[in-house]
């Protein structure tokens, strides 16, 4: 694949990306995203192929047998290689491993990454940082081999005391496409507040951020299909089913797919009001999700 020389970042561009890195940093949402590199060729063919996994990178969080940070890092770039993915979402990062995977695959990758944060019942509000030393913080991101503009986190109903989780979204200019990346709070997500339901808001935001027709949206969205066995199905709105289709909805009446946890569930998930053009399901032997991808046609 032709890849062109990264042209150099002006001075004064490094400065303010540092200082907005900072700024960031302080409002308590690490987001970071790596502009230099040319974009990947390959737009002429008018796909797109994305990907979601939680990679259960954060051992602490029952992940110690799902394998450690070299087997995680390795699995991604199988991921991203055999699936032929442009972009993956990722929940359940590391920063440190992600940037570790980015620079493996080139300078033509980029990513932007969202670090979780744990708000006290005194208010504090801590980032999350991964177990072992140098993984840096814990959270989500996206990995692709498009340039990313407009990276943004989206507000969304979060505990108000516990793990707060979120939603971050960028646009491939290349291809016109927003991309939104979620990880839900699943029930009893909030300390104080234990039978509160956040899902229900947080698709509605999510929803809300990506509403155009070109857009690919989904993650870790911690609930199955809304069926008549569900009882957490109220918390769906209509349009991800009915304005966009995902990536292993059958019909406009369906509302299954295959499972994406090793317990059988389908917590995961990939929208869009693009063409499909396919979707697989892989395991990747290294965390208890298995990964989604999904193509679709841009063109």
């Amino acid at each position: 694949m032709l890849r062109r020389r990264a042209a150099a970042v002006p001075r004064a561009v490094r400065r303010f990306l540092a200082a907005l890195a900072a700024v960031v940093a302080v409002a308590g949402m690490v987001v970071i995203a790596h502009t230099t590199g040319a974009a990947r060729s390959g737009t002429e063919r008018g796909t797109l192929t994305v990907a979601t996994w939680n990679m259960c990178g954060v051992r602490q969080w029952h992940c110690a047998d799902t394998g450690d940070p070299d087997t995680k890092k390795a699995a991604l770039r199988r991921l991203v290689t055999g699936s032929g993915a442009h972009v993956v979402f990722l929940q359940e990062a590391c920063a440190g491993d992600l940037e570790a995977v980015r620079t493996g695959l080139g300078k033509s990758w980029h990513t932007a990454f969202r670090a979780y944060s744990w708000r006290a019942a005194s208010g504090r509000t801590s980032t999350v940082r991964c177990a072992a030393p140098g993984e840096g913080a814990a959270g989500m991101g996206l990995l692709s081999s498009y340039t990313l503009s407009d990276v943004a986190p989206v507000a969304s109903r979060q505990p108000s005391v516990g793990l707060r989780r979120g939603i971050l979204c960028a646009t491939i200019a290349a291809h016109d496409v927003r991309l939104c990346t979620a990880h839900l709070s699943p029930a009893g997500s909030d300390r104080a507040h234990p039978l509160w339901e956040l899902r229900d808001d947080q698709l509605k935001a999510l929803v809300a951020a990506a509403a155009q027709r070109r857009t690919v949206f989904g993650g870790d969205l911690n609930v199955d299909p809304p069926a008549a066995r569900n009882p957490a199905s109220w918390v769906w709105p209509a349009a991800p089913y009915r304005t966009y289709r995902e990536c292993d909805q059958a019909s406009a009446s369906s509302r299954s797919g295959r499972f994406t946890h090793v317990s059988g569930h389908k917590i995961d998930y990939l929208f869009t009001g693009l063409p499909r053009a396919g979707c697989s399901v892989r395991d990747t032997g290294a965390s208890d999700h298995y990964a989604l991808v999904i193509r679709v046609r841009t063109g």
